[in-house]
């Protein structure tokens, strides 16, 4: 048996659905003028922008700023419907007909569920897209100081390659520490000390050109200075991990993909990195549920838009935007948390929604519904 679609699901969607787009983009117009804009500005002024990369500039922030603004937006839409129809006496006459609350918002919760859609692809597709191509108008990445630590089976470091700085492929100021097998309790002991001005990542192999090779005795002296035109260094899986992990640390959370996130997570918790693969699982998780927040937000929203004709209007607006204020301050104190471990990743991913769900509830009570 098929749903049956009213007038009363089509008016209460359609006038949602209208208030939430205002609200988004008075939200993207508010985050993007004071700073973005003027900054832009000024480089096309002068001469570092032309007209189309400026453009280009301020089109590939969007993304970045509606996934924030798609349940900030479905919140105030909400809210402001909600109210307009509480002081318009809209919503008793819908109560005196018999329709309970969740017959009153069905129509809202479809319009947050495509909603959620949206904010989940956005996250999930259009800013890592968006991001890397306004990387690629700036030359793209060029970083400073990335060491990778290669180990044996029980762990004891074998040898240890410092890059200064490296952009795409092509490293710089390669530095290569060979550690002999004998341990101290202290530190490893050196076998040589290799240096390359330039560097190479292959498919499956990390090479060096034009090296100067220290060989080091077991006190610790320079016993032998001598040149080689190329080595390799790095080889089959720690050759791509290493490549893996140095082309991903220089990128933020936003800058990738869900699946390359995953493949990314669980080779930090391979390579034994702890903090980043907290961090990491932690933003991973809060893909998840970040976007199911909009469910949520819309509830808040009808809930705070019930009340008295003569009540304040403010007063609803007020408690919604200190909801999502407190949401997305308390954000990176719940990411610090996941990384240092004093909380589970998927606690800190989930706390937040969890937090909205109790404060829903409450709400729920207060207006006796």
């Amino acid at each position: 048996m098929k749903a049956k679609i009213s007038i009363y699901d089509k008016y209460i969607f359609n006038q949602v659905l209208l208030t939430t787009i205002v609200a988004i983009l008075l939200f993207t117009v508010v985050w993007i003028a004071p700073e973005m804009l003027l900054n832009t500005i000024k480089k096309t002024l002068a001469g570092d922008f032309g007209i189309k990369t400026a453009i280009l500039v301020l089109f590939y922030e969007l993304p970045k700023i509606l996934g924030k603004a798609f349940p900030v937006g479905l919140l105030l839409g909400t809210l402001f419907t909600f109210d307009k129809l509480s002081k318009d006496s809209e919503l008793t006459i819908f109560r005196a007909t018999g329709m309970s609350f969740a017959r009153i918002i069905a129509p809202v919760m479809v319009l947050s569920l495509i909603v959620t859609w949206l904010c989940f692809f956005t996250c999930d597709k259009l800013i890592p897209y968006s991001v890397n191509k306004s990387n690629a108008l700036w030359g793209g990445y060029i970083s400073t100081q990335y060491i990778y630590t290669q180990k044996d089976s029980e762990g004891i470091p074998t040898n240890a390659v410092i890059v200064s700085k490296f952009s795409k492929d092509t490293m710089y100021n390669v530095i290569v520490l060979d550690f002999q097998k004998k341990q101290y309790s202290d530190v490893h002991q050196l076998n040589n000390i290799y240096y390359a001005k330039k560097g190479k990542n292959y498919d499956n192999r990390w090479n060096l050109q034009d090296i100067t090779q220290y060989k080091i005795s077991n006190d610790g002296i320079f016993v032998e200075i001598k040149k080689k035109p190329k080595m390799d260094i790095l080889e089959g899986e720690d050759a791509k991990n290493a490549f893996t992990l140095m082309t991903y640390s220089v990128k933020k959370e936003r800058e990738i993909n869900n699946r390359d996130m995953k493949k990314y997570i669980k080779l930090l918790k391979k390579e034994g990195l702890d903090e980043e693969y907290r961090y990491m699982l932690n933003k991973y998780l809060q893909r998840f549920f970040h976007p199911f927040v909009c469910i949520l937000l819309a509830i808040m929203g009808a809930l705070l838009g019930f009340s008295k004709p003569r009540e304040q209007r403010l007063v609803g607006f007020t408690i919604a935007i200190g909801c999502i204020f407190l949401y997305y301050i308390t954000l990176p104190f719940f990411d610090l948390l996941a990384e240092k471990g004093v909380l589970h990743p998927f606690i800190t991913a989930v706390f937040p929604p969890f937090a909205f769900l109790c404060a829903i509830t409450a709400f729920y009570k207060s207006k006796d519904l």
